[in-house]
């Protein structure tokens, strides 16, 4: 049995609706079918989920909200006349968008949450009324219906163990394509909360883990994951078989087709994971496994790169020889509230490298008064142009010297490295750098690996 889920760009449109019904038909084996909002059509148009974010904060502003439901609602009513459904058999979505305005929520937080969500919910419900006309047995699944329970804050919920046992627990016949939509579970007190990031993602793999499914499919507007940025890199190597913690270091520095979040069920339930092109589903595209028995083809699977981030760097006499520095550092970063990703140091220096999404200018202000009181360091600099790349692969950990060419390819280009660091796996480098040298790196550590080197 497989799990499929559909980006927002493989069910903007009755088109790529056409598209997702014909991969979902073509094979029993798909059985359970995730579905995303509706997203951006052309490049000038707005996803469906922006579309609700405006009409949420309409509605608590207690703004006139008649166009906007009407503007949402033709979304959905164009692909459903795209398939021939009459606008009386729709007219139940024009109806819980409107009440979507009349329930009573705990707080905004929740509001928002349930406003959110229904771009996947009522995608969902449209997908299960086009299958049936078109004679198949399709059924439409809530997660309040089959108990996908979560806990968390309102937007940035956490899937709970009783979700898994309720999910079990649910029943389908052998000829029927179940339709759930993505983004979004509910709490114990039967309130819609919705994932922080790769929502839908997250959700077909819940439900993979929770199945017990062979494989979790994952459709996007892409043939496969590259080992570089398409943006920076010209025909990038299209990675065919990756692991799970490949993928997970490689999401987390930037790549934006697989959140590294949404790996977590899958990897809990052991699930192979194969990332397919909705508009060239004959491509095979990226399968991410297990790393037992794995065998690498290349030493480097991906670079990626971010430059969302910043770093507190501080320099200081015989810290080395100072106990407790590391300890009260943390301290003063959890009273503030922060988390840190990464905390290399030598024995005068601590660099401190924060995702700056989760910062603002006056908590950094806060964070170096209290450093600078508390630590007394010699020197304290706050680097806000700071940039990391990744470099990623299960070939690393049996090739030594790696980080010579690499930082050999950079020392070529004139770019200068502020941060090098191996992860305790060894299969991933991590290099500092100013934010605009990054995209550069990137090209030079892929024209040294993958061009020379492939």
């Amino acid at each position: 049995m497989k799990v499929i889920k559909f980006g927002g760009s493989s069910l903007s449109d009755g088109a790529s609706f056409t598209n997702a019904i014909n991969i979902i038909t073509s094979d029993p084996e798909r059985r359970v079918v995730v579905t995303s909002a509706p997203g951006k059509r052309y490049s000038d148009d707005i996803k469906v989920t922006d579309l609700l974010i405006k009409y949420a904060e309409m509605t608590m502003a207690k703004k006139d909200t008649t166009e906007i439901v009407t503007i949402i609602f033709n979304r959905y009513k164009e692909i459903g006349n795209f398939f021939g459904i009459a606008d009386e058999e729709l007219f139940v979505i024009r109806d819980i968008l409107i009440d979507l305005a009349n329930t009573d929520y705990p707080n905004n937080d929740y509001l928002m949450a349930a406003f959110k969500a229904h771009g996947e919910r009522l995608n969902a419900r449209l997908m299960a009324k086009i299958l049936q006309a078109k004679g198949f047995n399709a059924r439409f699944v809530d997660p309040l219906e089959v108990g996908l329970y979560v806990t968390g804050t309102p937007n940035n919920a956490s899937v709970v163990p009783a979700a898994y046992r309720a999910l079990r627990r649910f029943e389908f016949s052998d000829d029927e394509i179940i339709i759930f939509p993505g983004f979004f579970g509910v709490t114990l007190t039967k309130n819609i909360a919705t994932f922080a990031r790769g929502g839908s993602d997250i959700t077909g793999a819940i439900l993979a883990r929770a199945f017990r499914a062979d494989i979790y499919e994952n459709f996007t507007d892409v043939d496969a994951i590259y080992s570089a940025n398409p943006a920076l890199v010209d025909n990038p190597y299209a990675i065919k078989k990756m692991t799970y913690r490949e993928m997970r270091e490689l999401s987390y520095a930037g790549f934006s087709v697989f959140h590294d979040e949404a790996l977590i069920p899958a990897i809990g339930g052991n699930i192979p994971i194969n990332v397919r092109n909705t508009n060239n589903p004959d491509a095979p595209g990226t399968l991410i496994v297990p790393e037992n028995g794995f065998e690498p083809e290349t030493t480097l699977t991906g670079i990626a790169s971010s430059k969302n981030f910043g770093a507190l760097y501080l320099h200081k006499y015989l810290l080395n020889k100072e106990t407790g520095v590391t300890f009260r550092i943390l301290e003063i970063l959890n009273d503030l509230g922060i988390s840190y990703e990464h905390m290399p140091s030598g024995i005068d220096d601590i660099t401190i490298i924060f995702d700056k999404q989760f910062l603002t200018e006056e908590i950094v202000d806060e964070l170096c008064t209290r450093i600078q009181k508390e630590i007394e360091p010699d020197r304290l600099e706050w680097i806000r142009n700071y940039a990391i790349i990744m470099m990623v692969g299960e070939g690393l950990a049996k090739r030594v010297g790696i980080i010579a060419p690499a930082l050999q390819s950079l020392y070529d280009k004139g770019i200068d490295i502020q941060m090098v660091n191996q992860g305790a796996s060894r299969i991933s480098f991590m290099l500092g750098t100013k934010r605009e040298d990054v995209d550069a790196a990137v090209k030079a550590i892929y024209d040294r690996f993958f061009n020379q080197e492939i």
